[in-house]
């Protein structure tokens, strides 16, 4: 079953509330300073990524083993 509709509002309302309190200590940046920050890492990083180069066939752990015939 769902958890929150077993809870009461008021667990509902604290639940949120210590959420909310926790958010509030995050360091707020402009999304104009960290969008380009995080492009430069993503572009840095690009030679890296397998979702971009591809992984090579002896180092995939999830390649087929063997092939399948169908007689």
């Amino acid at each position: 079953g769902n958890m929150a509709q077993d809870m009461t509002e008021k667990e509902l309302l604290k639940m949120e509330l210590d959420q909310l309190k926790k958010e509030v200590k995050n360091e707020r940046q402009m999304v104009s300073k960290t969008g380009k920050e995080i492009k430069e890492y993503i572009e840095s990083m690009s030679g890296e990524d397998p979702l971009l180069k591809g992984i090579p066939e002896d180092k995939n752990p999830f390649k087929e083993k063997g092939g399948c015939t169908i007689s």
